[in-house]
């Protein structure tokens, strides 16, 4: 049988994009103090995608093994934690490791991992099943990708079905047939976790947004508006915040 060490080695290293302390800008943990861990590269290319700098042709910013990463969140001391990128679950068994070890510092309460939907959760899910750190602290907030965003069919499906009650899945709806995916969506992969509706900021006026979630009432109207507010805060231009 493996040991800890070998599952989850914490020498490996991953590339990374860059790691900074701010406001978590949307979903459940919206203006909390977050440690931000951005992994570099991703498997899908999002024609309106607001961080096209953590995957190639760019090149990370620097590599880091687990342990460093570990080390440089637990000097922020935030008790909550973004896990990102780029996919930051492309990485396969190292970043399993990456969410188990975060998931065991003991000053970390909330660790969400923003996933693109692409990626099978099965591995993460069953992590934080069979451990008793991560089940209490690791969330999924997963980004179904809509029409308008040319990756729609990379979605992996089955994840809807392990999503739980913790969890997130966001849809980033750049017209009104997005919003209605969308919906469609909903009604044919029934999931425990909350819905989150995104403008796509160029695109869809968030007002117009709020009146289809109110005509339409998402989830039973449990279904929820999100705005990015780290794009009014800052620049939305702006990196590191």
């Amino acid at each position: 049988m493996s040991s800890i060490t070998e599952l989850y080695n914490k020498e490996w290293k991953l590339p990374m994009v860059e790691l900074f302390e701010t406001v978590e800008g949307e979903g459940k943990m919206t203006g909390y103090p977050t440690t931000f861990v951005r992994v570099f590269n991703c498997n899908l290319r999002c024609t309106w995608c607001d961080t096209p700098y953590s995957y190639a042709p760019e090149k990370p910013e620097f590599t880091a093994t687990i342990d460093e990463i570990s080390r440089r969140v637990e000097s922020y001391g935030h008790g909550v934690v973004c896990l990102t990128g780029g996919e930051p679950l492309m990485h396969g068994d190292k970043s399993l490791a990456l969410v188990y070890h975060l998931a065991h510092l003991s000053s970390v309460w909330d660790i969400h991992i923003e996933t693109n939907g692409a990626v099978d959760l099965f591995p993460f899910v069953a992590l934080r099943e069979k451990d008793e750190a991560a089940s209490d602290k690791v969330r999924f907030v997963m980004d179904y990708k809509l029409p308008i965003s040319g990756e729609t069919a990379r979605m992996h499906l089955p994840n809807f079905s392990l999503l739980g009650a913790q969890d997130e899945v966001k849809f980033v709806v750049g017209d009104e047939a997005d919003f209605f995916h969308a919906l469609d969506i909903l009604e044919r992969y029934p999931t425990r976790a909350t819905a989150l509706f995104s403008p796509v900021w160029e695109t869809m006026p968030p007002a117009e947004l709020v009146q289809l979630l109110l005509r339409y009432r998402p989830q039973e109207g449990r279904a929820r508006l999100n705005i990015q507010i780290h794009k009014v805060i800052w620049d939305p231009e702006t990196r590191g915040v």
